[in-house]
Protein backbone atom coordinates (compact mmCIF):
# COMPACT_ATOMS: atom_id res chain seq x y z
CA UNK A 1 0.00 0.00 0.00
CA UNK A 2 2.89 2.75 0.59
CA UNK A 3 4.20 1.64 -2.91
CA UNK A 4 0.42 2.60 -4.33
CA UNK A 5 0.24 5.72 -2.22
CA UNK A 6 3.67 7.39 -2.95
CA UNK A 7 2.73 6.48 -6.78
CA UNK A 8 -0.91 8.07 -6.33
CA UNK A 9 1.02 11.25 -4.68
CA UNK A 10 3.77 11.73 -7.72
CA UNK A 11 1.00 11.69 -10.07
CA UNK A 12 -0.46 14.49 -8.09
CA UNK A 13 3.04 15.97 -8.35
CA UNK A 14 3.93 15.30 -4.50
CA UNK A 15 7.14 13.51 -4.33
CA UNK A 16 8.32 12.73 -0.85
CA UNK A 17 11.73 11.90 0.22
CA UNK A 18 12.17 8.51 1.82
CA UNK A 19 12.56 9.72 4.98
CA UNK A 20 9.54 11.73 4.89
CA UNK A 21 6.80 8.84 4.11
CA UNK A 22 6.94 5.92 5.97
CA UNK A 23 4.33 3.23 7.02
CA UNK A 24 3.90 0.35 10.07
CA UNK A 25 1.77 -2.57 9.18
CA UNK A 26 0.18 -4.81 12.09
CA UNK A 27 -1.56 -8.27 11.08
CA UNK A 28 -4.49 -9.45 13.43
CA UNK A 29 -4.60 -13.12 13.31
CA UNK A 30 -7.70 -14.78 15.06
CA UNK A 31 -8.56 -18.16 15.87
CA UNK A 32 -11.48 -19.49 13.72
CA UNK A 33 -12.59 -22.99 13.40
CA UNK A 34 -9.23 -23.84 15.38
CA UNK A 35 -6.76 -22.22 12.26
CA UNK A 36 -5.19 -18.72 13.00
CA UNK A 37 -6.44 -16.95 10.52
CA UNK A 38 -5.34 -13.64 9.37
CA UNK A 39 -8.65 -11.18 9.55
CA UNK A 40 -7.58 -7.59 9.85
CA UNK A 41 -4.25 -5.17 8.51
CA UNK A 42 -4.06 -1.73 9.77
CA UNK A 43 -1.47 0.34 8.44
CA UNK A 44 -0.23 3.10 10.15
CA UNK A 45 1.21 6.02 7.52
CA UNK A 46 3.98 9.01 8.61
CA UNK A 47 4.38 11.30 6.26
CA UNK A 48 6.25 14.54 6.03
CA UNK A 49 4.79 16.98 4.02
CA UNK A 50 4.77 20.45 2.46
CA UNK A 51 1.49 22.33 3.88
CA UNK A 52 0.69 23.85 0.63
CA UNK A 53 0.40 19.53 -1.11
CA UNK A 54 -2.27 18.93 2.25
CA UNK A 55 -5.22 18.83 -0.01
CA UNK A 56 -3.23 16.70 -2.66
CA UNK A 57 -2.18 14.27 -0.25
CA UNK A 58 -5.89 14.33 1.51
CA UNK A 59 -7.06 13.33 -2.36
CA UNK A 60 -4.34 10.56 -2.59
CA UNK A 61 -4.92 8.78 0.77
CA UNK A 62 -8.98 8.66 0.07
CA UNK A 63 -8.04 6.73 -3.08
CA UNK A 64 -4.96 4.78 -2.67
CA UNK A 65 -6.49 1.69 -1.36
CA UNK A 66 -8.99 1.14 -4.24
CA UNK A 67 -5.96 0.77 -6.22
CA UNK A 68 -3.90 -1.02 -4.39
CA UNK A 69 -3.22 -4.51 -6.17
CA UNK A 70 -2.60 -6.35 -2.49
CA UNK A 71 -5.45 -4.37 -0.47
CA UNK A 72 -7.57 -5.72 -3.48
CA UNK A 73 -6.68 -9.05 -3.71
CA UNK A 74 -7.50 -9.40 0.30
CA UNK A 75 -10.38 -7.84 -0.32
CA UNK A 76 -13.59 -9.68 1.38
CA UNK A 77 -11.54 -11.93 3.02
CA UNK A 78 -9.34 -9.47 5.36
CA UNK A 79 -10.63 -6.41 6.21
CA UNK A 80 -7.40 -3.60 5.45
CA UNK A 81 -7.61 -0.46 6.78
CA UNK A 82 -4.92 2.63 7.44
CA UNK A 83 -4.47 5.85 9.44
CA UNK A 84 -1.88 8.71 8.91
CA UNK A 85 0.08 11.01 11.05
CA UNK A 86 1.11 13.63 8.98
CA UNK A 87 3.50 16.74 10.02
CA UNK A 88 3.36 19.67 7.62
CA UNK A 89 6.49 21.30 6.81
CA UNK A 90 6.65 25.29 5.64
Amino acid sequence: MLGTLNGALEVRGVSLAPEDISADVEGVNEVVEGLPVLTRVIVRYRLRIPASAREKVDRALERHAAKCPTAVSLGGAVSVTWEADIEETS
